[in-house]
């Protein structure tokens, strides 16, 4: 199943407080109040957002977070980057890996072109679009396959 972890998902939720305030500092306890969430988890999502250019800090008393651009400046797949690292639904699609059966493989160069497909609408959805609201998609029912023992 492909699904962020819950780590990246309050991590979008830490920049969507910080694009909340504008151009404002926020400081991690001020984010963590806003989100419901621990401040330790939301100093160490600061930290990873920080390393990754998405946020700027700025140090002493009057100190905190903002972000290092416009929210409509930053993708949803650069988020995903920073908390994840980049998509790969497959080893194959890794642009760090191979796989020892590539040479054999007869579904590789699709799961690649998938994960090509992915990656482009992630880069095309931003902080602020994911920040607009609207009434939610309704569940997909998934049926699981019979798998043949």
């Amino acid at each position: 199943m492909l699904r962020m972890s819950k780590l990246t998902d309050y991590g979008t939720m830490v920049l969507a407080q910080l694009a909340a305030n504008g151009r404002g500092l926020s400081t991690a306890s001020q984010v963590a109040d806003a989100t419901h969430l621990g401040q330790p988890t939301v100093s160490k999502l600061l930290k990873s957002l920080v390393h990754a250019g998405l946020v700027v800090s700025t140090r002493g008393v009057q100190g905190g977070y903002t972000l290092a651009r416009p929210a409509s400046a930053i993708s949803a797949a650069e988020i995903l980057d920073a908390l994840e690292g980049p998509v790969a639904i497959t080893e194959c699609s890794s642009s760090r890996g191979g796989c020892d059966l590539e040479s054999f493989c007869r579904v590789g160069t699709a799961w690649q072109r998938i994960n090509h497909s992915i990656r482009r609408a992630l880069e095309t959805v931003s902080l602020a679009d994911l920040q607009e609201p609207r009434e939610p998609l309704p569940t997909l029912e998934l049926r699981k396959a019979a798998v043949a023992r």
